[in-house]
């Protein structure tokens, strides 16, 4: 089984680029998935959605975003992972790499770069339509 960490930023992907990550992840990845979140993904959602700089397009995509995950979690497609509170979610994900095997889904350039000094895994969003392992 394959344990997936989906970044906060990567659950954006459905109402920014109208791309089913859900329906992708299951066709890149040929084993069983377990997806998960940290826990503190719901305060950055949340962030985003009551930011006044953030554009309309973006407090839209958060808010369905999170109403998406929670109905994930609820139907136990999605898997939350309870984490130290005093961390970020980057950090946090970090963390979690050190300590188990996980493929982390992200668009963060930063916490890519960091994932890579890791050598772990990758999936990412390629032309804005689909995902790609990396």
């Amino acid at each position: 089984m394959k344990k997936i960490i989906l970044d906060t930023n990567f659950l954006l992907i459905p109402f920014q680029f109208n791309v089913d990550i859900f329906e992708e992840l299951d066709k890149l990845i040929a084993d069983k998935l377990e997806l998960c979140i940290v826990d503190k993904t719901f305060y950055e959602l949340q962030n985003i959605m009551q930011k006044k700089e953030a554009s309309f397009k973006d407090r839209s995509a958060a808010k369905m975003a999170d109403k998406l995950i929670r109905s994930k979690i609820d139907s136990g497609k999605v898997v939350v992972l309870k984490t130290e509170k005093n961390l970020n979610v980057d950090q946090l994900i970090l963390n979690l790499l050190k300590q188990g095997e996980f493929i982390v889904a992200t668009q963060d350039k930063a916490l890519k770069q960091k994932i890579s000094l890791l050598k772990a895994r990758l999936v990412v969003l390629r032309q804005k339509r689909y995902l790609e392992l990396v």
